[in-house]
């Protein structure tokens, strides 16, 4: 497992911007697929977007596609999620999630059972 931290959460009109960053610990950052998920009072915790080893491969939850985008900086261990064009519906708290990659297998993962690090998760309100 890999120690993740979310920051860069808070309280946002809608139709405005917020991005979030996970920072991870370790020297193996790279290694990892890492992937954002959110958990909105009373539901369950769903996927949001996942990003391959390198910013080769991207994947978004249809909810989310053409707002937010998900980055990665191997040297400095961060993962980003830039989210724009925010909704209420959007609120939620953000998780930050990562896999090792092994080789041969897939790019990217959408499933909470897919991934075994987790962070403590940043807080995203959307007022209207």
């Amino acid at each position: 497992q890999v120690p993740l931290v979310e920051s860069g959460g808070g309280l946002v009109q809608v139709g405005g911007s917020l991005r979030l960053s996970c920072a991870a610990s370790g020297r193996t950052f790279s290694s990892y697929i890492m992937a954002w998920f959110r958990r909105a009072p009373g539901k369950e915790r769903e996927f949001v977007a996942s990003i391959s080893l390198t910013d080769e491969d991207t994947y978004y939850a249809d909810s989310v596609k053409g707002r937010f985008t998900i980055s990665r900086d191997n040297a400095k261990n961060t993962v980003y999620l830039q989210m724009k064009i925010l909704e209420p519906e959007d609120t939620a708290l953000y998780y930050c999630a990562a896999r090792p990659w092994i080789y041969g297998s897939r790019n990217y993962y959408t499933r909470r059972t897919d991934f075994g690090s987790w962070g403590q998760g940043t807080q995203v309100t959307v007022s209207s």
